[in-house]
């Protein structure tokens, strides 16, 4: 594709791989390529920018079994790509792409790339030194823009082994992610992003068991034990259709914690309209002192901490329903 030159603030040439692939070059999106195979060269290139692959290797991912040795559907591929995207290795044109045939193997250049994959990696990163490190206003930003890159899996669709590999590491990287942003909602105590970032966490791990251990014990301190038995019943439901499992023994436990010991708290609690003292909930929410050295937030936080303070709950009723109707709405 030969791309008329034009005037753009951003890089020349923009890749997303995160959800559905999109390849955009000097504000145009690519949209036909060539040759079947061009698009998958590009992509395995792109994310090994930089790097010579040998025609072995390549063969090995994007046409496991066939035989290497002749060497014509790469060269199709290749012959395809460098028409496509301007990509001549003496020539480049606007794009700045240049594939390169060299020792065996291939190697691909591009000049002004933003690419979500990327960005993506350098956020989560970022974001859990400055947690482990006791930044949690800085750990906070990078890992909520890090999760608002991830629109979706790695290259979406798409069934290669090279892919799924890539994937399954995206996929951890969004759930430490995750699992940072939950232990510092439930340091502060922040019901609303705890419901948001539990829900983008689920979407993505439908089975991951500590997410809903975090939503029992934080609408468990609250007196709702509606939706506490709720997001069990929906865990064990998934873990035995879909994995053929029971929950294990720590979302049992908690369970059982949870539903008596706030119900003990229910039936002793105060009217507070009469001593003019703020409802059991509000003070319940209250951030408890932490010892001496002890950081604000780590992202190594467990819910543990949520379901031992269930027993000092005294929820007023009236707001436990008003609570849990609006924690119905948002993950619904």
């Amino acid at each position: 594709m030969t791309t008329a030159a034009t005037e753009t603030a951003g890089p020349a040439v923009r890749v997303r791989f995160l959800g559905d692939f999109e390849l955009t070059v000097n504000g145009t999106p690519v949209q036909r390529w060539r040759a079947g195979k061009a698009r998958g060269l590009f992509q395995y290139l792109a994310v090994h920018r930089g790097q010579m692959l040998t025609r072995d290797r390549l063969y090995a991912s994007l046409w496991p079994g066939a035989d290497s040795a002749a060497g014509s559907s790469l060269k199709v591929a290749a012959h395809a790509l460098r028409r496509v995207l301007d990509a001549h290795p003496d020539r480049p044109g606007d794009s700045g792409i240049q594939l390169v045939y060299r020792d065996f193997g291939y190697v691909l250049h591009i000049t002004g790339l933003w690419c979500d994959l990327d960005r993506f990696q350098e956020l989560v990163h970022t974001g859990l030194r400055a947690a482990a490190a006791g930044d949690a206003p800085l750990a906070r930003t990078r890992l909520r823009a890090a999760i608002g890159l991830y629109g979706g899996e790695f290259l979406r669709g798409e069934s290669a082994d090279w892919v799924v590999e890539q994937r399954e590491y995206l996929r951890a990287l969004a759930l430490r992610a995750l699992g940072a942003l939950r232990a510092d909602a439930e340091a502060r105590e922040d019901f609303v992003e705890l419901i948001e970032v539990c829900r983008r966490t689920l979407e993505i791990d439908r089975h991951h068991e500590e997410t809903y251990r975090a939503l029992m014990a934080a609408h468990g301190r609250r007196g709702e034990l509606a939706c506490v038995r709720r997001w069990y019943e929906l865990c064990a439901r998934r873990m035995r259709d879909e994995l053929a499992v029971a929950p294990g023994h720590e979302t049992q436990r908690l369970l059982g914690t949870l539903i008596p010991a706030a119900a003990r708290a229910a039936a002793a609690a105060p009217v507070s309209a009469v001593t003019g003292a703020p409802p059991a909930t509000v003070r319940a929410l209250r951030p408890t002192a932490r010892r001496a050295g002890t950081p604000a937030w780590s992202p190594e936080a467990r819910t543990t901490a949520l379901a031992r303070t269930v027993r000092r709950a005294r929820p007023d009723n009236r707001a436990a329903a008003a609570l849990a109707r609006a924690a119905d709405q948002a993950t619904a």
